[in-house]
């Protein structure tokens, strides 16, 4: 055999394991059986639009009218900065609240005491339109992170909301000077 054919198969030889070795590098994580990251993801995990009972604009009232979000990763997930709106305009920003792994707050329409469990809006009147509306999350960039609709034709997923749907698709809240919570003539 000829010292070229021994220098060709050998050339060949490792053109082939050098190949091999640059496509088990470059294959995807989720080829190689990696799992995927614990991304954050907060959902709005259920709507209570229509308080149950006489909407007489009470204190007791406005409490049973909430909206509830869920973080259904394994990290605490930091909401300050973060918007929950209403079709309307009106908009309640999350002042140093975290909301712990795994854990849901439900964030009433009335006055109260904040907690880890339930936040409050301190408004004096509904807030969410009990035939139509829609509740809208988003970060503190702006970006969307969650919606659920209920009333509209375009909804997802059927009307399952009156304070029992899922979604379609911590620390204490801040109580101090209460510049948090809606900005439209709610108090």
């Amino acid at each position: 055999m000829s010292a070229s054919v021994v220098s060709a198969r050998r050339l060949a030889a490792a053109t082939l394991g050098a190949a091999a070795v640059i496509g088990a590098v470059a294959m995807p994580a989720s080829a190689a059986g990696h799992p995927r990251a614990d991304w954050p993801k907060v959902e709005i995990s259920a709507v209570q639009y229509d308080a149950p009972g006489r909407d007489d604009r009470s204190n007791r009232s406005l409490n049973k009218e909430w909206v509830e979000l869920t973080n259904t990763t394994r990290h605490a997930v930091n909401l300050d900065g973060w918007v929950l709106s209403n079709e309307d305009g009106d908009t309640y920003t999350f002042d140093h609240f975290r909301l712990a792994a795994r854990a849901t707050v439900r964030i009433h329409s009335g006055e109260g005491r904040d907690t880890r469990t339930d936040l409050f809006q301190d408004r004096h009147r509904e807030v969410w339109d009990n035939r139509s509306d829609t509740a809208t999350l988003r970060n503190d960039r702006d970006r969307l992170v969650d919606e659920e609709s209920w009333g509209h034709r375009r909804h997802h997923g059927g009307d399952r909301h009156h304070g029992w749907g899922r979604h379609h698709d911590g620390d204490r809240h801040h109580g101090g000077d209460r510049h948090h919570g809606w900005d439209r003539d709610g108090r």
